[in-house]
Protein backbone atom coordinates (compact mmCIF):
# COMPACT_ATOMS: atom_id res chain seq x y z
CA UNK A 1 0.00 0.00 0.00
CA UNK A 2 1.44 3.42 -0.94
CA UNK A 3 1.87 6.26 1.51
CA UNK A 4 -0.94 8.33 -0.02
CA UNK A 5 -3.36 5.41 0.25
CA UNK A 6 -2.51 5.00 3.93
CA UNK A 7 -3.27 8.68 4.64
CA UNK A 8 -6.35 9.01 2.43
CA UNK A 9 -9.35 7.68 4.40
CA UNK A 10 -11.49 7.16 1.28
CA UNK A 11 -12.49 3.92 -0.41
CA UNK A 12 -12.28 3.30 -4.17
CA UNK A 13 -15.65 5.03 -4.70
CA UNK A 14 -14.39 8.23 -3.07
CA UNK A 15 -16.59 7.78 0.02
CA UNK A 16 -14.84 8.85 3.20
CA UNK A 17 -14.46 6.71 6.28
CA UNK A 18 -15.40 9.41 8.78
CA UNK A 19 -14.67 7.20 11.78
CA UNK A 20 -11.09 6.87 10.54
CA UNK A 21 -10.85 10.63 9.99
CA UNK A 22 -12.16 11.30 13.48
CA UNK A 23 -9.71 8.80 14.97
CA UNK A 24 -6.71 10.33 13.17
CA UNK A 25 -4.02 12.12 15.16
CA UNK A 26 -4.50 15.31 13.13
CA UNK A 27 -8.21 15.45 13.95
CA UNK A 28 -7.55 14.77 17.64
CA UNK A 29 -4.96 17.53 17.69
CA UNK A 30 -7.42 19.91 15.97
CA UNK A 31 -10.13 19.11 18.48
CA UNK A 32 -7.71 19.45 21.42
CA UNK A 33 -6.47 22.86 20.24
CA UNK A 34 -10.03 24.07 19.75
CA UNK A 35 -11.11 22.91 23.20
CA UNK A 36 -7.99 24.37 24.85
CA UNK A 37 -9.08 27.78 23.61
CA UNK A 38 -12.88 27.61 23.74
CA UNK A 39 -13.49 26.12 27.18
CA UNK A 40 -11.24 28.46 29.21
CA UNK A 41 -12.40 31.50 27.22
CA UNK A 42 -16.07 30.58 27.65
CA UNK A 43 -15.51 30.06 31.38
CA UNK A 44 -13.80 33.43 31.74
CA UNK A 45 -16.51 35.24 29.81
CA UNK A 46 -19.32 33.57 31.75
CA UNK A 47 -17.62 34.46 35.05
CA UNK A 48 -17.21 38.07 33.89
CA UNK A 49 -20.87 38.21 32.80
CA UNK A 50 -22.05 36.63 36.06
CA UNK A 51 -20.03 39.19 38.01
CA UNK A 52 -21.72 41.98 36.04
CA UNK A 53 -25.19 40.55 36.69
CA UNK A 54 -24.51 40.03 40.41
CA UNK A 55 -23.13 43.55 40.78
CA UNK A 56 -26.15 44.96 38.96
CA UNK A 57 -28.50 43.05 41.25
CA UNK A 58 -26.76 43.32 44.63
CA UNK A 59 -24.42 46.34 44.45
CA UNK A 60 -26.74 49.13 43.38
CA UNK A 61 -24.71 51.78 45.16
CA UNK A 62 -21.48 50.74 43.46
CA UNK A 63 -23.04 50.37 40.01
CA UNK A 64 -24.72 53.78 40.24
CA UNK A 65 -21.49 55.57 41.21
CA UNK A 66 -21.04 58.49 38.82
CA UNK A 67 -17.77 58.47 36.93
CA UNK A 68 -18.17 61.31 34.47
CA UNK A 69 -21.35 63.34 34.13
CA UNK A 70 -24.26 60.91 33.83
CA UNK A 71 -21.95 57.98 33.07
CA UNK A 72 -21.84 55.52 35.95
CA UNK A 73 -19.92 52.33 36.74
CA UNK A 74 -22.83 50.12 35.62
CA UNK A 75 -22.88 51.71 32.17
CA UNK A 76 -19.14 51.35 31.79
CA UNK A 77 -19.19 47.69 32.85
CA UNK A 78 -22.14 47.04 30.53
CA UNK A 79 -20.28 48.55 27.59
CA UNK A 80 -17.20 46.54 28.53
CA UNK A 81 -19.30 43.40 27.97
CA UNK A 82 -19.45 44.36 24.29
CA UNK A 83 -15.76 45.21 24.22
CA UNK A 84 -14.87 41.84 25.75
CA UNK A 85 -17.03 40.07 23.16
CA UNK A 86 -15.14 41.74 20.32
CA UNK A 87 -11.81 41.04 22.04
CA UNK A 88 -12.67 37.34 22.40
CA UNK A 89 -13.68 37.22 18.73
CA UNK A 90 -10.38 38.81 17.71
CA UNK A 91 -8.41 36.39 19.88
CA UNK A 92 -10.31 33.43 18.45
CA UNK A 93 -9.68 34.50 14.85
CA UNK A 94 -5.95 34.79 15.59
CA UNK A 95 -5.95 31.43 17.35
CA UNK A 96 -7.84 29.76 14.52
CA UNK A 97 -5.61 31.25 11.81
CA UNK A 98 -2.45 30.19 13.60
CA UNK A 99 -3.38 26.91 15.31
CA UNK A 100 -6.55 25.45 13.77
CA UNK A 101 -6.65 26.35 10.09
CA UNK A 102 -3.35 24.69 9.09
CA UNK A 103 -4.44 21.36 10.57
CA UNK A 104 -7.95 21.65 9.12
CA UNK A 105 -6.44 22.45 5.72
CA UNK A 106 -4.19 19.40 5.96
CA UNK A 107 -7.13 17.15 6.83
CA UNK A 108 -9.22 18.62 4.01
CA UNK A 109 -6.42 18.18 1.48
CA UNK A 110 -5.99 14.56 2.51
CA UNK A 111 -9.72 13.95 2.13
CA UNK A 112 -10.14 15.75 -1.17
CA UNK A 113 -7.04 14.79 -3.04
CA UNK A 114 -4.77 12.69 -0.95
CA UNK A 115 -2.23 15.52 -0.69
CA UNK A 116 -0.58 15.80 2.73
Amino acid sequence: MSTSEQHNPADTNGAHNWAEVQASEDFRQLRRRLRNFVFPMAGLFLAWYLLYVLLADYAHGFMSTKVLGNINVGLILGLLQFVSTFAITTLYVRHANKNLDPIAEKIRNELEGGRP
